[in-house]
């Protein structure tokens, strides 16, 4: 198979590194999901990833807390993930980077754009940590900002579905899957590919979403060659 896609954001959800213990990281899990990484990577295709913490940890639902401190343990949940995905990476021998939007030298660069891009042209993964940086932006948000400021071709969600419905398919055995969608029917009907920041923001800056299912990674190969898989999210259908 031949890629479809020269330069890509690839987004993790933190549950999609937990396999079915759904808490924590599953090497196992990551291993697979670095391979589909690795046969991609091998294919030429330039990498970013932007991961998830829910798997450690939700901000959201975190009660009383303070919302801006609740995003901040966040934002380190996500690093804790982008370090799993590196060390799975530089197991199958890829070359990755882990960048992070709040500075913790030690463990990681500090997120500069310009040596992202660099290092997507040499033919390192680059792992971004932290969301944006900031409280009250989703991990989504962030996605929709890294693609944009690496000129990505595309952002590849990979959930925990296979795709966009028009109402919950664990709920509603009648929910119908769409196969594309304008990124004007994502926010009128507040469909959940999403939130409403990440989507605006990809609508911006003409940057299509393809939403598929991480339960077989492989999808991640299949997504990159442009085969017929999930749901894509474009400006116009």
């Amino acid at each position: 198979m031949q890629p479809k896609y020269k330069r890509i954001l690839l987004k993790l959800s933190g549950e999609s590194l937990a396999g079915t213990g759904k808490h924590g990281i599953d090497e196992n899990t990551v291993l697979s999901i670095g391979n589909a990484i690795k046969q991609c990577a091998d294919m030429g295709v330039e990498i970013g990833i932007v991961v998830g913490g829910g798997n450690f940890w939700r901000g959201r639902s975190s009660g009383n807390m303070d919302r801006t401190r609740a995003d901040h343990m966040g934002m380190l949940a996500t690093v804790i993930n982008a370090l799993g995905v590196a060390d799975a990476l530089e197991q199958l021998e890829v070359p990755v980077r882990v960048q992070t939007a709040i500075s913790m030298q030690q463990v990681a660069e500090p997120y500069i754009r310009n040596r992202a891009v660099r290092h997507l042209e040499k033919g390192r993964v680059v792992v971004f940590g932290c969301g944006t940086g900031n409280p009250f932006f989703s991990t989504d948000t962030a996605a929709a900002l890294r693609a944009a400021e690496i000129d990505a071709d595309i952002i590849l969600k990979a959930t925990m579905v296979d795709g966009v419905y028009d109402s919950d398919p664990k709920k509603n055995p009648q929910a119908v899957k769409y196969d594309t969608l304008s990124f004007l029917d994502v926010l009128n009907q507040e469909l959940q590919v999403m939130d409403s920041t990440a989507a605006s923001m990809c609508k911006d800056n003409h940057i299509p979403i393809l939403v598929f299912s991480i339960e077989n990674p492989q999808n991640i190969v299949d997504a990159v060659c442009g085969c017929p898989i999930g749901t894509l999210v474009k400006e116009e259908v």
